[in-house]
């Protein structure tokens, strides 16, 4: 089996249009939860988002092209341009074939739906682009990736709800693990708030109508927590193995050391209390890692601030860890970024690589009131400077998906 190793993460955020931005405004504690302005949401019971700001696609992307992506297809192709820029790298012609492409998406093109069935009523079924099609279809940030990038390797999209992002950085590793490909891009990228989107998630009752003070909408594990904050953005990671990153010189920012996925066999849309398929996910990335729990110094939470989840990832973090629970730093990115659904994962495992390389954990912004139900350390006192060597990305999804990612500070 091959060493995986991170050479570059790429990340477009709530609260910055690339990495280093997100991950000083993250480190200051800075919300990106405001109002919605995509549309007007006077109608609607939720009014706020994180949305992208002052995002200009063609910085990176030539005009008529742009026209042909969606949103989320923007996302990806402007990390993807900023990954290979932080690496200081592009692939080699002679390496293309050996370099992948996996981007995990949650719903794909909302916004282009919405606005041809809008034509298709008013207009006809003759006035619908050609485009439509391939441009909303999910698997097309990898397909536009691949193009980008040169990458003629495995292609694929994860469709897996929120831990799409994931369950793409466990697949693209475990492809470089078993020797399918030298380099893989992979992570995730979403942009759902639309009318539809914000509409399907009142209706489920799963977000948060705090409209009166967006920053303090998102808030994990706090005992008045009241539903998850929709974000957007993307977040991607160069993997390589080992070997092949030492041969052409790259900085090695970590280690990927385990993967773990489970399925709840449950509910549609709820884990089972007692979190047992989110227990599963995270014994299994420790157990591929051949190291104890104990070993586990630092877990970045789903923590969506939904009653049922961070009830269930606590009780499930418990189970895992035993006494041990206690001792783990714990973060929620989704406090400051809001839940980004597909993307989650991949923005959130590029935060988990910055805290292996900076030495330090971020905060989780609004857990005000302790609720004693969920009583670990969300580092609810800000950012801590701390040598990390192991760090537990955790994402959980609709259908009962689970997905864990570990990744290791990197020592030769």
């Amino acid at each position: 089996m091959n060493r995986v190793v991170v050479t570059s993460v790429a990340a477009i955020t709530p609260i910055g249009n690339d990495v280093e931005t997100s991950w000083q405004n993250l480190l200051a504690g800075k919300s990106g939860i405001g109002p919605i302005t995509r549309f007007d949401p006077a109608d609607f019971a939720t009014q706020i988002a994180g949305e992208i700001k002052d995002f200009d696609p063609t910085v990176f992307i030539n005009k008529k092209e742009a026209r042909r992506m969606e949103t989320f297809t923007q996302y990806a192709v402007c990390a993807t341009k900023q990954l290979f820029e932080n690496a200081g790298w592009t692939i080699p012609e002679e390496e293309k074939d050996r370099a992948g492409t996996i981007i995990g998406v949650g719903l794909g093109g909302l916004q282009s739906i919405e606005d041809m069935h809008a034509k298709l009523l008013k207009k006809g079924p003759g006035r619908i682009s050609p485009f439509f099609i391939p441009i909303l279809i999910a698997n097309m940030a990898a397909g536009q990736v691949s193009i980008e990038a040169g990458a003629m390797g495995p292609n694929i999209c994860t469709t897996t709800a929120c831990a799409s992002g994931t369950h793409a950085v466990g697949a693209a590793y475990t492809d470089i693990a078993i020797g399918r490909a030298d380099v893989m891009i992979c992570g995730g990228a979403e942009s759902t708030i639309t009318q539809l989107g914000v509409a399907g998630f009142n209706s489920m009752k799963a977000l948060s109508v705090r409209n009166d003070e967006p920053e303090l909408a998102s808030r994990p594990f706090d005992a008045d927590r009241s539903g998850f904050v929709m974000g957007e953005g993307a977040g991607l990671l160069l993997l390589e193995s080992l070997d092949h990153a030492k041969a052409r010189g790259a900085e090695i920012l970590a280690e990927v050391v385990g993967f773990g996925a489970s399925g709840d066999a449950y509910h549609m849309t709820a884990p089972p209390e007692d979190g047992a398929g989110m227990a599963l996910a995270m014994t299994a990335a420790v157990r591929e890692a051949k190291i104890d729990p104990s070993e586990i110094d630092h877990i970045n939470a789903h923590g969506t601030s939904t009653k049922l989840n961070d009830l269930c990832e606590t009780r499930a973090i418990k189970k895992v860890f035993g006494d041990h629970a206690y001792n783990i730093d714990i973060c929620a990115n989704k406090s400051q970024i809001g839940h980004l659904l597909g993307a989650a994962g991949g923005v959130e495992s590029a935060f988990a690589v910055k805290t292996l390389v900076e030495g330090i954990i971020p905060g989780t912004i609004n857990r005000d009131t302790p609720d004693p139900d969920c009583d670990l350390d969300v580092c609810a006192d800000g950012p801590r400077e701390k040598q990390v060597n192991y760090v537990l990305s955790n994402s959980f999804g609709f259908g009962g998906t689970n997905a864990c990612i570990l990744f290791k500070r990197f020592a030769d």
